[in-house]
């Protein structure tokens, strides 16, 4: 199927590519020129990223047809991303390769399909990533399945993917560098859902099923790399090592099941602190760790106490940086303070400031279109919500799309009556209201004041904000 659209890449880019990743080229041994080339469908920018472990290395423009051609005069094999704000993918590169790929951001993942010299290792990651993140979408049902029942569905799963894994290692014969990042993409989607059935069962059924497990139902943690320094901005190791250290932890504090308190993340700095000897990964590490804290557990004094302990391990400076002006940006949403002023505009495109449209208590919830299914069900909940408190205005306010697919999703689903906003720029909004987690509820007072900066919708209890 991919090879299908190989045909849509213009002929003197093909052109250009044939002779750049011709097989009777000869490179030197200390030669690392390699290109990245492509096109980029509805662009929502006029440039891409080029990222070498979260690090900018280039930034590429496109040109007047949406096109962008890059050499690197050297470039050192291993995994890249490459970003279209606010996507982004990862692209490995071997010695010498010479990439194209195409892109629709209306459609971002399921669109990306490489070319040229290394596109088989590229397509075959491409590939992996759609089937674990369509097994994903049907994951958590399976979570309040028995021991037994679970263990045999993702096993069936696992051996599905692996044997896709064999057959495409077999077919195009990858080095062992690679086979680290293939077979990461691999193993770590299969573990993390080991990792997360424990206490996901428990919150979901209340049975603790933790004594059930077999024997050697953790014999997986044995064979994973955790100082493995290639694998650091690798997303399936660290959403692996997050739900990891989750488990943990709640196993560690029995009486204590909030995976967001701050005993519990304690924890997980201390455990990265012994788990983890290279420093590079443990600041990667320390830095997820407080990143999902701090965006969940708003007691101030906990906050405090937390960031004095995640200061201590840490050695990167700039982590520090980020991490002390989140810690900055919640104290500014306490109870009685006014939101900072972000630019959002309505349907019409009209610019507005929040703080002068609030003359009700207000709920404001946010979504994108990249979490289709939440889109739909936090309407649905907001509708019901407007009919049982009318003193309410709900407003929802779109983040991290463009504009284009923000319309386009309120064309599908047309729910009437509830106030739609767009935030304008996704990174200021991020930082200032510290949205990053999509099911943030904010509740203002009439008077347009803070009554709670830290809710959530589809918690059992949301509705006791609103009495």
């Amino acid at each position: 199927m991919i090879k299908n659209y190989i045909k849509y890449f213009l002929p003197l880019s093909i052109v250009l590519f044939s002779t750049l990743t011709s097989c009777k080229r000869v490179f030197k041994e200390d030669d690392y020129v390699s290109y990245f080339g492509g096109e980029i469908l509805n662009p929502q920018e006029k440039y891409i990223l080029f990222l070498k472990d979260d690090e900018v290395i280039d930034t590429i423009y496109l040109d007047k047809n949406n096109r962008f051609m890059h050499k690197f005069d050297s470039l050192a094999p291993g995994l890249y991303t490459f970003k279209h704000n606010p996507e982004y993918q990862y692209v490995y590169f071997d010695k010498n390769d010479s990439l194209m790929v195409r892109v629709n951001t209306f459609d971002f993942d399921n669109s990306v399909v490489f070319c040229g010299r290394g596109d088989e290792k590229n397509n075959f990651l491409m590939e992996l990533f759609l089937k674990n993140e369509a097994d994903r979408s049907i994951m958590y049902d399976n979570f309040d399945k028995d021991v037994k029942s679970f263990i045999k569905n993702i096993d069936s799963s696992f051996a599905i993917r692996k044997s896709f894994y064999l057959k495409r290692k077999a077919e195009i014969g990858w080095d062992e560098n690679f086979d680290i990042v293939a077979k990461a993409s691999l193993d770590f989607h299969h573990i993390t859902k080991k990792e997360i059935y424990p206490y996901a069962h428990q919150f979901r059924t209340g049975e603790n099923i933790r004594a059930s497990l077999p024997k050697d139902y953790y014999n997986h943690r044995k064979n994973v790399d955790f100082n493995n320094a290639v694998l650091t901005n690798y997303s399936p190791y660290i959403k692996y090592v997050n739900v990891m250290l989750n488990n943990v932890a709640l196993q560690s504090n029995k009486e204590d099941l909030n995976e967001n308190s701050l005993e519990n993340n304690i924890t997980k700095l201390n455990i990265t602190d012994t788990l983890i000897k290279n420093q590079k990964v443990k600041n990667v590490v320390l830095n997820n760790v407080a990143m999902m804290y701090l965006l969940e557990d708003q007691n101030m004094y906990n906050n405090q106490k937390f960031i004095e302990r995640y200061l201590q391990l840490t050695t990167d400076k700039e982590n520090k940086k980020e991490i002390s002006e989140i810690y900055n940006s919640v104290q500014n949403l306490k109870v009685g303070n006014r939101l900072p002023k972000i630019e959002l505009v309505d349907t019409v495109y009209k610019p507005l400031d929040i703080n002068t449209v609030i003359n009700k208590p207000t709920v404001l919830f946010f979504w994108t279109s990249h979490a289709e299914s939440h889109f739909a069900a936090s309407h649905r909940k907001v509708m019901e919500l407007q009919a049982k408190y009318p003193a309410y205005e709900f407003i929802a306010i779109n983040v991290n799309d463009n504009v284009a697919n923000w319309k386009n999703a309120l064309k599908k689903y047309n729910f009437e009556g509830v106030k739609e906003l767009h935030a304008v720029d996704f990174e200021t909004i991020r930082k200032q209201w510290v949205i990053t987690k999509i099911h943030r509820i904010i509740i203002l007072n009439a008077d347009g004041t803070i009554k709670n900066g830290f809710a959530n919708l589809f918690d059992v209890n949301f509705e006791q904000n609103l009495k």
